[in-house]
């Protein structure tokens, strides 16, 4: 038996949740756990946050942290983005941030006589947004193609973005001034949004000898490729998702369209995101084939940053975490194939 959330579901058998032909995951279980292991030599104590983290590149998503100062949203972004041989960019948001900073501009060449397209900062295989809720609503709204389309358009020709693309976002819940929400339609293509929550005492205690003399950023080295991490979306990819677990997740989001404590539920895209991370959350696994486990493991946070709460859900200071916790509790477990 595997418990899922208190619930006992029986061990999927053969030609169940499972595919029939195996996919080759022995490649991406070693390049994972390299990658891994050098982001956790800076991250103390966060596993949770770092495995979220690779889940979402794996399935090329985009991942927003957001969490009180200090506690290593950037440091987790920056981890990440060294620990893979590949073009890394950062993005200070400030008030004065013009889309153009972002995206990129054309720029009238003098000997030429014509006018030259000079790439901005999203022309990058991981691009680090710090602090992207100080970024104008103009500015913010720079990103919504590159993250759904990866390319961008500037006077009409689209440019295409590399591949692998992925940006992580931080932004300060607490700090509101000076600061600009993140609209719906932009926090929907985050594929997860996690908060990385204070240290253990021991932790902390074990950060004051690795932070205090140098900063361990500068030691880490490249341990993957970007050709590496290509193929390992492929295999991604081909993860099995049979047909209830397929039913399960539409279910599931489909339900915070129904509640009554939820203003606004989650989208199709949303229904998208969950499947394609429970993909790679089943490959960090060494598994080829979903779970139900895998939709309710993400279920979090993948969905509780595009839901909006009622007032009457505010006021009873029940937060959208907990609705859709609640939402998983109630809803039935798929039986498994052939049962």
């Amino acid at each position: 038996m595997t418990t899922i959330n208190g619930q006992g579901t029986e061990q999927p058998e053969s030609g169940r949740y499972e595919r029939r032909e195996p996919v080759g995951l022995a490649e991406l279980t070693a390049v994972v756990d390299r990658v891994r292991a050098s982001v956790e030599s800076v991250i103390e104590g966060k596993p949770e946050a770092v495995r979220i983290a690779l889940t979402v590149l794996l399935a090329e998503g985009h991942l927003l942290l957001e969490d009180v100062p200090g506690v290593g949203k950037t440091m987790l972004a920056k981890a990440l983005a060294r620990s893979v041989d590949c073009t890394v960019r950062r993005i200070q948001f400030t008030p004065d941030l013009l889309p153009s900073d972002v995206t990129g501009t054309n720029v009238f060449d003098q000997h030429q006589r014509d006018f030259e397209f000079r790439p901005g900062a999203i022309f990058a295989q991981i691009v680090v947004g710090d602090e992207i809720n100080r970024a104008s609503p103009k500015t913010q709204s720079a990103l919504l193609e590159s993250m759904e389309e990866r390319q961008v358009t500037i006077d009409g020709t689209s440019y295409e973005l590399p591949s692998p693309f992925m940006v992580i976002a931080t932004q300060n819940p607490v700090e509101m001034e000076g600061t600009y929400a993140l609209p719906e339609a932009q926090r929907d293509r985050f594929m997860a949004r996690i908060s990385i929550g204070y240290p253990s005492p021991e932790a902390e205690y074990a950060m004051l000898d690795l932070h205090s003399a140098a900063n361990p950023l500068d030691d880490l080295q490249p341990v993957a490729h970007a050709a590496d991490l290509l193929k390992l979306i492929e295999v991604v990819k081909g993860v099995y998702v049979s047909d209830p677990v397929r039913r399960y997740a539409v279910d599931l989001v489909a339900a915070t369209r129904n509640t009554p404590e939820l203003r606004l539920g989650a989208s199709p895209r949303a229904t998208l995101h969950l499947v394609r991370a429970a993909r790679a959350h089943a490959a960090l696994d060494g598994r080829d084939y979903v779970l139900p486990d895998d939709i309710q493991a993400l279920a979090v946070p993948v969905l509780a940053h595009r839901l909006l709460p009622t007032s009457e859900t505010q006021l009873s200071r029940r937060t959208v975490e907990n609705v859709v916790l609640d939402l998983v509790a109630r809803l039935p477990i798929p039986r498994p194939q052939g049962r």
